[in-house]
């Protein structure tokens, strides 16, 4: 099986936002990025039918050579090559359809994305990915197992999960769940070391525009002072609530 993953590469959800050019432009200086955590579930899955069944596993990213040390800690993990398409990624629609001339080129089974990436929460990319190559797809995948030619995948839906069987080639969009939070690997020396071996090639970008544009960024209005009422004065607190809260 040839298994392909997705990779973004992200901030790491300690690190400090900022933003410039009129709060039109993420800024990255001082900014730690790190594998996107639902790409990571799916890395480890991939990992999982590489030991159990003999997969080939690679990673892909559409980025910059600035997102080298990201890719180099997939293969650090076990991946076994790693593409880099060099080209920055600009929304959804133009990173999907990057990805899709790799899985064209690749003759992949089995594409696994996350879901969505945790900087700008756009979650299009799996669903224009299969678009793109006429795939079988399952987002919100929380388990997977494969067999042969056909798969079976849970995902989650409102309420509870359901349960579908499909065939290969497929796409899949997974989120935690895919694997346990235990199962997520850290990166040896062994592997690492290794790392430094494998392949990493670095295609260029085929022609797309992106379809949509930042215009405006703001953070999160800061939570207020906390109003601190005795455990016995309930008419005040009914007050707040009332008045000031609006939430009776």
């Amino acid at each position: 099986m040839n298994i392909l993953v997705c990779i973004s590469h992200v901030p790491d959800t300690t690190s400090k936002i900022n933003f410039t050019d009129g709060d039109a432009k993420f800024d990255s200086n001082g900014v730690q990025f790190v594998i996107n955590p639902n790409d990571e579930f799916g890395l480890t899955r991939a990992m999982f039918f590489k030991e159990k069944q003999g997969a080939t596993v690679t990673v892909v990213n559409v980025g910059g050579a600035e997102t080298e040390p990201t890719l180099r800690k997939a293969l650090a993990i076990g991946a076994d090559s790693a593409i880099r398409v060099n080209a920055e990624a600009t929304d959804g629609f133009f990173v999907a359809k990057q990805l899709a001339e790799v899985v064209k080129n690749g003759n992949y089974d089995l594409v696994i994305a996350g879901k969505e990436s945790l900087d700008y929460n756009g979650g299009m990319v799996p669903g224009l990915l299969a678009s793109f190559t006429g795939a079988n797809f399952v987002n919100g995948c929380v388990s997977l197992e494969v067999e042969e030619t056909n798969a079976t995948a849970i995902r989650e839906i409102d309420g509870g999960t359901e349960t579908l069987t499909t065939s290969l080639p497929l796409i899949v969009g997974g989120q935690k769940g895919l694997v346990g939070e235990s199962d997520l690997r850290i990166p040896n020396m062994r592997g690492i070391m290794m790392a430094r071996k494998k392949p990493l090639t670095v295609v260029e970008a085929v022609a797309g525009e992106a379809q949509t544009k930042a215009v405006h960024f703001s953070k999160p209005i800061e939570k207020g002072a906390c109003k601190v009422v005795a455990a016995d004065n309930l008419d005040e607190l009914i007050s707040l609530l009332h008045n000031e809260a609006k939430v009776i």
